[in-house]
């Protein structure tokens, strides 16, 4: 296995692929290093001595400045770098993109379900939404009855080991010393509804006491949520007073989709007779709207009929030079087949920026890019904060010194194909190719928010572990390194260490990608975040959430 790696030829870093010890001599391309500190697998060290003010680069573009000299050898940490990255412009540039080989997916297809305007959904949902938090408890009610009834409920192990917990307590037990092993499959073959594959509630915060502009943002998601490719039928629940009135909500989602088509039942609980009536009438009209949405049945589509989201969470050392580039691949895959690819988290494309203005093939797309990532950076400094700041203590526990470090590995989820379009938050995506989608780093918000612009899967990498999903879209974990397929095995899919540990090509973990893809979109697998109901849904109130 090899133990080091230089990314670039113009990077001064570079990074070990395992522990490597103080004093140790390393030999790499032709040069000779002595450590002059230990350097922990995923983190890095200098090629040469540097001194206060010198440039780090990696990744080929700047990524710190020193803060204090270090010697050749000697470890990055946040001590001796500090962000920095280049500024940016547009300029006109021209792009060649060569795509990658493609024939052997050529004709390929998926079973989904075909939606009336052309769309073609990976799994068939129910959702509810509430326009307002007031409606959360009445939400929270209807999910029991009929997850537990119907079906979609996966607690059913975790309520064995209480009850027998109980038992034990009543019997006098020694409850320190009892066997709690008790296993139980997450997904229940018994499931009424067949071709329904869960019923999914959008609790949320908003809806009233915030801003007018934070009610519009939330109506236009939620919006989104209801036209979703994966969703067969929609129950909404209201107040009546909030300031997300109904008819809003009903108008963005005309201005959405003016031909939209799908059941839609609206309960406003200040009109009605009383909370059991509305929560019974909700649950009977939806009981039958479900038996309709039963009756749809996945057929082929073509594989250009997939919108493809990328994530990642919970990032390392590893993530920028296993998981993320694997599944950059995947995107030029699926980008050559005249599919769609989803790249959001600006706060997490901070020093990738020059990179993707020149791959944006309309002018207009990319200035739309600066503006947007240019206001979103200025809001954060004005609260004393700024993108620099987006690094969590995990990140750089394990090798993400700086934003522009992570950001530029995150950014190889997108691959390398052109920029086909440029997204606000909400927006949907319609052009063929790559867009990028404005959005917050957070894990969640970002999932929420590709999902809102039509995202039918999301492939979701992590170094660090992250249990987290999306209540249409699912959502598939690649792991940056076989320690954590080993430790957190229950929600990872695919494992993207095997190229770290020399087994496997970024493009073979990338094809291996897509195959998962085709076979999550069609039925065939369930992604570990689905079976387990990780069902996320945080909306972004366009505050500073990095």
């Amino acid at each position: 296995m090899q133990r080091i790696l230089k990314i670039h030829p113009d990077d001064n870093v570079i990074v070990a692929l395992q522990n490597l010890n103080k004093g140790e001599r390393i030999a790499y391309d032709g040069e000779e290093y002595v450590l002059a500190d230990n350097v922990h697998a995923k983190h890095k060290f200098f090629t040469q001595e540097m001194k206060e003010g010198d440039k780090v680069i990696m990744y080929g573009v700047l990524v710190g400045a020193m803060q204090h000299s270090a010697p050749k050898g000697g470890l990055m940490t946040t001590d001796n770098v500090k962000h920095a990255a280049a500024p940016y412009h547009y300029r006109p540039y021209h792009y060649e993109w060569k795509a990658p080989d493609v024939s052997k997916f050529a004709g390929r297809t998926f079973n989904g379900y075909h939606r009336s305007d052309g769309r073609v959904g990976t799994a068939n949902y129910w959702l509810f939404i509430p326009t307002v938090f007031c409606e959360n408890r009445n939400m929270d009610v209807i999910r029991e009855a009929l997850h537990n009834e119907l079906g979609y409920a996966v607690t059913g192990k975790y309520k064995q080991k209480t009850h027998y917990l109980v038992e034990q307590y009543k019997s006098g037990a020694n409850l320190d010393t009892i066997d709690l092993e008790i296993g139980e499959s997450l997904i229940n073959t018994n499931r009424i509804f067949k071709n329904v594959d869960g019923i999914k509630f959008l609790n949320h915060t908003g809806g009233c006491g915030g801003t007018r502009q934070d009610a519009e943002t939330l109506g236009r998601l939620l919006a989104a949520y209801a036209d979703h490719p994966n969703v067969a039928g929609v129950t909404v629940l209201s107040l009546g007073c909030q300031h997300l009135q109904l008819k809003d909500f009903l108008n963005y989602l005309k201005e959405r989709d003016p031909s939209f088509d799908k059941p839609l039942y609206i309960f406003e609980q200040q009109r009605s007779q009383s909370e059991e009536q509305l929560i019974t009438e909700a649950i009977r009209k939806t009981f039958l709207g479900l038996i309709e949405a039963n009756k749809q049945e996945r057929k082929p589509a073509s594989l250009d009929k997939l919108v493809i989201g990328v994530k990642c969470g919970g990032s390392d050392g590893f993530s920028g030079i296993s998981a993320n580039p694997a599944v950059g691949y995947c995107s030029d895959l699926l980008v050559a087949l005249g599919g769609k690819i989803l790249l959001a988290e600006f706060p997490e494309l901070c020093g990738a920026e020059q990179q993707l203005i020149d791959r944006t093939k309309d002018e207009a797309a990319a200035k739309k890019f600066i503006r947007l990532m240019t206001e979103y950076n200025e809001e954060a400094h004005r609260v004393g904060s700024g993108f620099e700041n987006n690094p969590s203590p995990g990140n750089i526990r394990d090798g993400l010194i700086t934003d522009a470090i992570k950001s530029n590995g995150a950014a190889k989820k997108g691959g390398t194909s052109p920029v086909a379009d440029v997204l606000d938050y909400t927006e949907p995506a319609t052009k063929p190719g790559l867009s990028l989608v404005c959005t917050p780093g957070n894990d969640v918000e970002a999932t929420t928010g590709k999902a809102a612009a039509g995202a039918t899967l999301i492939l979701f990498t992590t170094g660090l572990g992250t249990p987290t999903g999306n209540p249409v879209c699912p959502v598939i974990k690649i792991s940056t390194n076989t320690s954590l397929l080993k430790r957190m095995g229950d929600i990872i899919d695919i494992n993207a260490g095997t190229i770290i540990d020399g087994e496997r090509t970024i493009e073979e973990v990338g094809e291996e990608l897509l195959e998962y893809c085709i076979m999550a979109a069609g039925g065939e697998v369930v992604p570990k975040a689905v079976q387990l109901n990780q069902d996320d849904f945080i909306p972004w109130k366009r505050g500073v959430s990095l």
